[in-house]
Parts: structure tokens; C-alpha cells; sequence
């Protein structure tokens, strides 16, 4: 039985380890902490990510306890609709609800060892779930792969209210972007993000807080209505980081999985996405073939896929956050809203 370690206890890599095939391999899941994240936040599962859910064997139930995304009305910073687009095939789930159901996949055969890793294990396979600021990428692909920070901040959260009226979708106003989409169990999710020297650790949740009521607040009324019921202990505030292109995501014993290996910034919905997606292939494959083949077809498989998506998501973070060019871009989106005609709602 041949040993393999997964570093990180996300959604990467507990959709890893529910997947290997435990006749095959002996896995040891190593995690920092114990406890579920302690803030709810809400994640967009594409087609592909529930194909990846379906491998899992969990798709029925995120379906139960998501909520159909349906579209997104994209708007100007007041709050008037420049464009629709919809997204019929698009569920939301809660971070939470998809990690306990992970988690409840999980053979019991695999280990679980609680607490940072100092050093990485010395014998078998090590796949590197640890997320942005891995520490399996920075031992094995050195320095140069290290975490970059942006200059965005961002806050997510969930209040326990239905979208406002007339008041969903995703806010563009110079240099500041604000998201609300229907959470499950009738609730709102919603996100902001803007340029902050708050930071890049520790940052006050009650702050940042503070600071985006008195940016965004007396814009739109869909925006002051989720501000006012946000709440610090319902709100996460972190500064956006990003990785490199790391050449490979294979090197000596070692594989890359999720934000790991291609973390982004969140405009396009799509990190939890492609480390589902990375985790399902990477344990087909080993569960199938030699390793050494498993790990270079992952690698063909996976590389240029995920990082085009990493670009793509940079490129769309300069234009929802565009501040000089903001009414170049706002005409560009209203003539694209026409042109859909009533369609595109």
C-alpha cells in the first residue's frame, strides 16, 4: 500500500482524500485546525465543479442544501442595470455546508493529523491543499513561488435576510466592486472588494467594516440595506493574495492541488471550482495508473486549463475595479446590455 499525504484539509484536498481508492493507498490528511471556519461564506459551483461533486459522490446533497444561482444583473455603482446574464446551471452552496459533506466522504481508513506542519513527510507522495500561502509550494518549488499579494481587500459575509428587492447582482462603481446573490436557506450572500492598506494580516473585521459603510453606504439602496444588517462576527476581511505560475504542478514527490497551485483573485467564481475539478482528476488518475504516469498526465491535464483561469481572473479584477477608465467601461457595458436585447435577463 503505497503512503500518500495531503497537506491542507479544504475543500481540495478532503476532496482528494474522499476519493482515492483506500485498497490502494494509506492518507494522512494534515490540517491546522480542528474546527470549521467560524464565518459562513457562500461559493458558485459551474457545471464542471458538480461533475466533480457527482465523482465525489455528494452531489445530491450540495443540490439539497444549495440554492439555485440563476443569473447575475451586472450594475453601475448606483445601482442601475447595465447588463444581465444568465446562469440557469449555477448552484450556491454554503463553504460550510460543502466542507461537512466532504468531510462526511472521507473513509474512515484515512488518518487525520491536527496542527501546523513544520516539515514536510519524508516517505510517499505529498500533495501540496494547503491553499495561497502553501507551505509544501514553498519548500519543494522555492522562493520564486512564494505568495503575491494585491493591492484588494475583500469582504464576504452572509445576513440572515433575503436579497433586497430589485437590489441583486454585482455593484461596479470606480475602483470598488459590491456583490449580493441569494445565499441557502433564504439568506444573502454578499462580497466587496476594494484597494486598502489595511493589512496584509490581522486585519480588524469591524474596521474594514466601518470602512466599506463609509465608501460604498448612500450609493444604491440594495447595497445600504445588506450593510446595515452586516455584522463583524458574520464578516471575513482579508487582503487578496495570488501565486505565480508555478512551471509545474509536479516536482520531486510532490503535486500541487487547488489554490496551491493556482490561487486567484475571486472575480470569476472559480477557485473552489478548479480544486474540485484538480482533485477528482488527480485521484482518478493515481487510482488507475502508475504515479509517475498519474502526476504527468494531472500535469498535462490541469496546468494551462487552471492558469489561463487565473489570468482571466486578474484581468477581469482590473476591469471591475477600474478606476480612471470606469466610464469608458461603464458606455462599453451598456451598449453590450442593448445589443442582448430582453434575451439576455
Amino acid at each position: 500500500m503505497d503512503e500518500l499525504s495531503i497537506v491542507g484539509g479544504g475543500i481540495a484536498g478532503l476532496a482528494l482524500a474522499a476519493c482515492l481508492d483506500p485498497k490502494r493507498f494509506q492518507v494522512t490528511v494534515h490540517e491546522r485546525r480542528e474546527e470549521p471556519p467560524s464565518v459562513e461564506t457562500s461559493l458558485a459551483m459551474w457545471p464542471e465543479a458538480q461533475r466533480a461533486l457527482d465523482g465525489v459522490g455528494i452531489l445530491p446533497e450540495v443540490r439539497a442544501v444549495g440554492s439555485d444561482f440563476g443569473g447575475m444583473a451586472l450594475r453601475d455603482g448606483s445601482g442601475t442595470v447595465l447588463l444581465r446574464a444568465r446562469a440557469p446551471a449555477v448552484i450556491g452552496v454554503s463553504r460550510a455546508d460543502l466542507l461537512r459533506l466532504l468531510d462526511a466522504a472521507v473513509p474512515a481508513s484515512v488518518a487525520r493529523a491536527y496542527g501546523p506542519v513544520a516539515s514536510l513527510p519524508r516517505s510517499g507522495l505529498v500533495v501540496g491543499a494547503d491553499g495561497v500561502h502553501s507551505i509544501v509550494r514553498r519548500s519543494v518549488w522555492g522562493d520564486r513561488s512564494r505568495e503575491r499579494l494585491t493591492p484588494y481587500l475583500a469582504l464576504r459575509g452572509i445576513i440572515n435576510e433575503p436579497v433586497p428587492p430589485g437590489g441583486g447582482g454585482e455593484y461596479w462603481a470606480r475602483g470598488q466592486l459590491f456583490g449580493i446573490t441569494p445565499a441557502s436557506r433564504g439568506r444573502t450572500y454578499w462580497y466587496a472588494s476594494y484597494r486598502s492598506g489595511l493589512g496584509p494580516v490581522g486585519i480588524d473585521v469591524e474596521e474594514a467594516l466601518a470602512l466599506t459603510r463609509a465608501r460604498l453606504s448612500g450609493r444604491a439602496a440594495g447595497i445600504d440595506r445588506v450593510l446595515t444588517a452586516a455584522a463583524p462576527g458574520e464578516t471575513l476581511a482579508q487582503r487578496v493574495w495570488t501565486v505565480p505560475f508555478p512551471g509545474s504542478y509536479r516536482r520531486d514527490g510532490a503535486v500541487l492541488v487547488g489554490d496551491a497551485a493556482h490561487a486567484m483573485t475571486p472575480n470569476l467564481g472559480r477557485g473552489a471550482c478548479e480544486a474540485l475539478i484538480d482533485a477528482v482528476t488527480l485521484a482518478d488518475l493515481l487510482n488507475s495508473r502508475p504515479a509517475p504516469e498519474a502526476l504527468r498526465t494531472y500535469n498535462r491535464r490541469r496546468l494551462l486549463r487552471s492558469q489561463a483561469l487565473r489570468v482571466a481572473s486578474s484581468a477581469m479584477a482590473r476591469l471591475a475595479l477600474a478606476e480612471s477608465a470606469q466610464p469608458l467601461r461603464d458606455g462599453l457595458l451598456r451598449l453590450a446590455g442593448r445589443r442582448g436585447g430582453p434575451g439576455a435577463g
